[in-house]
Order: C-alpha cells, then structure tokens, then sequence
C-alpha cells in the first residue's frame, strides 16, 4: 500500500523504522488505535467509528464495494437523514415562485394550458412549478413535505422522484384530455403542483394496500381534496384527476412488480406509463388540430 503522495508504507503497516506503530497511510504519525477488522493502526484522520471499536477507511471502503446495500420493501436503497428528494422539490417550487414575483412573465410563460401542449411541450411539466398565491403553495408543500417523506423513504430516491414528476406530466395530460377545443377549459392557464401532490396520494394508497396498512385516512383526504376541486372555483380538477390516476399506477408499478426482477419491471412499468401519456397527449392533440408538425 502507498500513501497519498506516494510513499512506501511502513513494512505490514504496522510499525515504522524505530518500532512505534504508525498509520499505513500517513506513515508520519504514531497511532496506538487499532483497526477492528484488518488490525492495523490508524490516526484520527483515517479512524472510523463502528459499532466497536473503529474500522480504517481502507476496510470501510472495501465493505461499501462488496456489501450489500440494505434496501426498502419496493427496491429503493436505505438511506438515513433528511429527505433529499422531497426538499429539493420544495426549494424548486419555493424559488420558481419567488422568481414569479420578481418577474410575473415567468408565470405566462411557463403555465400549462391545453391549446399550448403541442407548440410548447415542455409547459406540461414547468406548470407543476408554479403557483398562484402563498396560500397555494403553502398548502401544496405542506401536503408534499408531508407525504413526499414517507414515499420517498419507503420508495427510495429515485422511485419517489419518478412518481412525482411522472404524476406531475399526468396532472397536466389530464387537463389536456378532458378540456374542450373551443371552450375556456382549452385556454385557461392552469399552474402549481397539485396534480403531482394528488399523484402521491395516489401511490400512497397502492402502498399502503400492498404494505396491508390501513389507507382509510389517505381515502378521506382524497376525498375531501376531490370535492374542493369540484366546489371552489379556479381549481383545475382535471389535473387533480390526471395526476391521481398516474401515481397510482406509478404506485402499482412499485409495489406489485414481483422482487427477482423488481428493478427492471420498475423500470419498464415506469417507461409504459410514460408511453401511454404521451400517446394519449399527442393523440389529442393531432385529433384536435394544435400539434405543431
């Protein structure tokens, strides 16, 4: 072994020329501290704790490349700490926000509405950024933070983060279906994250089933959310619904595909539902006569 710049370490990595035992990497430095796993001493620099003793980073590396990662009930690797995932997106939506108050053309620019899906695609996602107001996006960080946690430690990183912005294109499809060429549906500007929120609660419905807890909770909270979409005015249903449909079948795709070949059905299931969304985009709007050639 040689250390960082390229000198020889002492003989076994044990003790250098005088005897004192020295760190294999840093032969300079005298350490009486043992590694559990390989014995070989080590300095505070390169000592790790473990759960006796302490390991070098020598053998903690060897254990990363050859262990097995622990993994959640659906695949996702086990990670400990903050949710990632769920607070990037909630910083994204929080600065896009603050960018439309600084420069309210953002809004117009990047908002979602149906006779603009196929001259300007990319609004089928940027919508799910933006918000009308600070109660709008209050309550929609509230219930992503909420429930993007769970999702997001039961499913690992990049599952939660395929169901959430595969759902939030959903959201925006939906509207894009079940609005009327000719009709304010098919002009009316729609925007903020509540179709990709609608599409966590989706796939945490097919969770809690496959997990056999009870999703009476989650089924009341859909609910009461749906009959607010009908209710209040200025609330885009449609994607509420798009959005709900797509995460639970993102959900299913998670949580049905059976454990030997889990990863790659994930990814296939993950890659249809896609499929069926753009198709489904693309057919209504060439039927419709607003796809761009």
């Amino acid at each position: 072994m040689t250390d960082p710049v390229g000198g020889a370490a002492a003989p076994g990595g044990d003790q250098g020329p005088q005897g004192p035992p020295v760190c294999p990497r840093h032969p300079d430095r005298e350490s009486y501290v043992r590694c559990q796993r390989c014995e070989r001493p080590a300095c505070p620099e390169c000592q790790r704790p473990a759960a006796v003793g302490v390991h070098c980073v020598d053998c903690v590396r060897e254990a990363s490349r050859t262990g097995r990662q622990a993994r959640t009930a659906f695949g996702g690797q086990v990670r400990r700490g903050r949710p990632v995932v769920t607070l990037t997106l909630i910083g994204a939506c929080v600065a896009v926000f603050l960018l439309q108050m600084a420069v309210p053309q953002t809004t117009s620019d990047l908002a979602f509405a149906p006779f603009l899906g196929g001259v300007e695609p990319w609004r089928f996602l940027t919508a799910a950024f933006l918000h009308g107001s600070w109660i709008h996006i209050a309550f929609n960080m509230y219930v992503l933070f909420t429930i993007g946690t769970y999702l997001e430690q039961v499913l690992g990183r990049s599952r939660f983060a395929a169901v959430y912005l595969v759902a939030a294109l959903g959201g925006s499809v939906g509207s894009l279906l079940l609005a009327s060429p000719g009709t304010t549906s098919w002009f009316q500007p729609s925007v903020g994250a509540s179709g990709a929120v609608f599409g966590l609660f989706g796939a945490l419905l097919v969770v809690q089933r496959k997990l056999r807890q009870n999703p009476g909770q989650i089924v009341v909270l859909i609910l009461i959310n749906g009959v607010i979409g009908f209710v209040v005015p200025n609330i885009a249903w449609q994607a509420h619904l798009g959005g709900l449909v797509t995460g639970a079948a993102l959900g299913a795709v998670m949580a049905l595909a059976p454990q030997r070949v889990r990863t790659p059905v994930q990814l296939v299931g993950t890659g249809v539902v896609l499929l069926v969304l753009l198709v489904a985009a693309v057919a209504k709007l060439a039927a419709t006569g607003y796809l761009a050639v």
